[in-house]
């Protein structure tokens, strides 16, 4: 299976929203008409897929049709409940960047009792991971998903309405959270786990 490369304006070659495979794709802008008198539409443009020869349409750097989420897939080891919301984040974020970093806030919220807290308040969740020893850029990609989504739910100083390209980029925050978190601690408890028993003795004793 190929890796999933999310859709990007002009981007040469991505995962097409309509075959679902990594293939080049041929960009044109939309005219207002044909021949020598016809004008570009704005910031409207189109991406042709060379597999299955579809179309997608674009307005700037967001996509119009078909409805596809340019928004990374969640991570593989994203616990269940949290990829629901982060799913649900994906599937309305041309339509609404605010209602969409609001539920990424919520699916770190469910994230943070997976990673053993209490998920009541997210802040003084990543402040007792902190005193566990989380390391500054997960806090701060923690804390920018945390913020951003506040900000969409009450009024403050990021006005989250139409800011896509910020609500766009918190998806991959809350995947380097889980990647982190969980799958790096995963993968290191796997490789030990493999490791000779007389090994593992050996250094259980060594650490004793």
């Amino acid at each position: 299976m190929s890796q999933y490369v999310a859709p990007a304006r002009n981007l040469q070659a991505f995962t097409c929203p309509h075959c679902g495979v990594y293939a080049h794709q041929r960009w044109t802008p939309l005219y207002n008409g044909k021949g020598e008198f016809a004008l570009p539409v704005g910031e409207l443009a189109a991406s042709m897929c060379v597999h299955c020869k579809l179309l997608a349409v674009w307005h700037g750097d967001i996509p119009l049709y078909p409805h596809a989420s340019i928004a990374p897939l969640p991570s593989e080891d994203m616990p269940e409940d949290v990829a629901a919301d982060y799913c649900e984040a994906r599937d309305i974020l041309a339509l609404s960047p605010r209602s969409s970093a609001a539920l990424l806030r919520l699916a770190l919220q469910k994230l943070c009792v997976h990673l053993g807290e209490k998920g009541e308040n997210i802040n003084h969740d990543i402040g007792q991971l902190v005193e566990k020893g989380l390391s500054p850029q997960i806090q701060q990609a923690m804390d920018s998903v945390r913020v951003i989504g506040n900000n969409a739910v009450h009024p403050g100083e990021l006005d989250m309405r139409d800011n896509y390209d910020i609500a766009l980029r918190i998806f991959s925050l809350l995947n380097i959270v889980v990647q982190e978190m969980i799958t790096r601690p995963r993968e290191i408890a796997e490789l030990y786990g493999n490791l000779p028993q007389s090994q593992r003795d050996a250094i259980e004793k060594r650490d004793a």
